[in-house]
C-alpha cells in the first residue's frame, strides 16, 4: 500500500497491495483489493467491500452496506446510499445493501439508492440516478436511470 497522501486518515482497513490512495481521505474499518487507485477526499466506510484492480475518483463517498466486486470504475462525486427512509433519529435502522459487480462503471456524479444491484460490465451514465438493478452489460441514464442501450 502506498499512501501518497496528507491528512488522510486510515483506521484499521485492510489495504491490499499495491493500492494507492491520495490525499484528504477517510478509510475506516473496510477491505480494499490489491492495485486499486483511490482518488483525492474518498470516503470509504466500516465493512466496505472493495474488490482489487478498482478505480475510485474524486469525492466518491461509499457508505457500510456496499460491496464492489473487482475492476470497476467509480467516478468522481459518485454518492452510494444505504437508508431508505433516513432520519437523524432512528433506532431500527437497518443497512441496505448494493452491490456492484465486476467491471461495471459508474459516471460522474450519479447517485446510486441502496439496495440494487449494477450487473457486470453494465454502465451508468454520468448523472443517473439508480433506483433499480442494472443488467448486466447494459448502459443506463437519467433520472431514474432506464436502459438505453447494450455495452460490449
Amino acid at each position: 500500500m502506498k499512501i501518497l497522501a496528507k491528512y488522510t486518515i486510515v483506521d484499521d482497513a485492510d489495504i491490499g497491495k499495491d493500492t494507492v490512495i491520495r490525499d484528504f481521505c477517510n478509510i475506516y474499518k473496510c477491505k480494499i483489493g490489491n492495485n486499486c487507485k483511490i482518488a483525492a477526499f474518498v470516503e470509504i466506510q466500516k465493512d466496505v467491500i472493495i474488490g482489487d484492480r478498482c478505480a475510485i475518483e474524486a469525492f466518491a463517498f461509499i457508505p457500510t452496506g456496499v460491496k464492489i466486486e473487482d475492476e470497476v470504475f467509480i467516478g468522481p462525486h459518485v454518492c452510494f446510499t444505504n437508508d431508505k427512509k433516513p432520519k437523524a433519529v432512528n433506532p431500527g435502522w437497518k443497512i441496505i445493501p448494493t452491490v456492484v459487480k465486476k467491471g461495471a462503471s459508474i459516471g460522474a456524479g450519479s447517485i446510486i439508492v441502496c439496495g440494487v444491484t449494477i450487473g457486470e460490465y453494465a454502465m451508468v451514465g454520468a448523472g443517473s440516478v439508480v433506483t433499480k438493478d442494472v443488467p448486466p452489460n447494459t448502459l443506463v441514464v437519467g433520472n431514474p436511470a432506464k436502459p438505453v442501450g447494450k455495452v460490449k
